[in-house]
């Protein structure tokens, strides 16, 4: 199994130690940088592009900062993104994930899960991704959805005009806070990997 490339981006000392030493332990683990703050955190990722980045939820700036360099770093690159938080409100968590486009997220005071989540995520999508995608698509309308799916590369049939559809289209960008299709056939790859053919070009 080839390794799963790691960023880490906690600006707790403490903490940031726990999760290497726990990483470590995990042959399958390489850690590619260790980051406390979320700019340089993004500038690591777009750097080494790893597979999965731990992104804390409440870094220096601002207790939403984790959020904006998580979803910068979805944007730009084919990483996954973990949010780590002390959050324990489900919803403001699953908020700041859908926010964000992670793929997953963890407790702190639910460390254990850490490593499983880890691995789950990098290797598929898990049940929690599957979450996370449905709540981010709520505000969809049905015929937004299926022009959605279309957008994907997914076999729907699609009944109205052209005029509508390119409507659609367009209000299903602004809803999901994405500026062109190449953005959203980027990001929803995490949760639809199928939409890739191998090498990353997309259908």
């Amino acid at each position: 199994m080839a390794s799963i490339q790691i960023l880490v981006v906690e600006d707790d000392q403490d903490f940031q130690y726990l999760i290497r030493q726990s990483l470590a332990v995990d042959p399958d683990f390489v850690v590619t940088a260790c980051c406390r703050d979320g700019e340089s955190g993004y500038l690591a990722a777009v750097r080494d592009k790893p597979d999965v980045v731990l992104m804390d939820l409440a870094l220096p700036e601002s207790p939403m900062e984790g959020v904006a360099a998580a979803r910068r770093i979805r944007l730009e690159t084919p990483s996954k993104v973990i949010l780590l938080t002390s959050y324990d409100d489900p919803a403001t968590v699953v908020r700041a994930s859908v926010e964000a486009f992670a793929s997953a997220y963890v407790l702190k005071s639910q460390f254990p899960l850490l490593v499983p989540t880890i691995r789950e995520t990098a290797q598929g999508v898990t049940p929690q991704a599957h979450l996370i995608c449905s709540a981010l698509l709520q505000s969809l309308t049905p015929a937004e959805l299926t022009v959605f799916q279309h957008m994907l590369g997914m076999p729907v049939t699609l009944r109205s005009s052209e005029k509508t559809i390119a409507n659609q289209q367009t209000s299903v960008l602004h809803k999901l806070g994405l500026a062109n299709k190449q953005q959203l056939r980027h990001v929803f790859e995490a949760y639809y990997p199928h939409i890739a053919e191998p090498g990353g070009r997309l259908r």
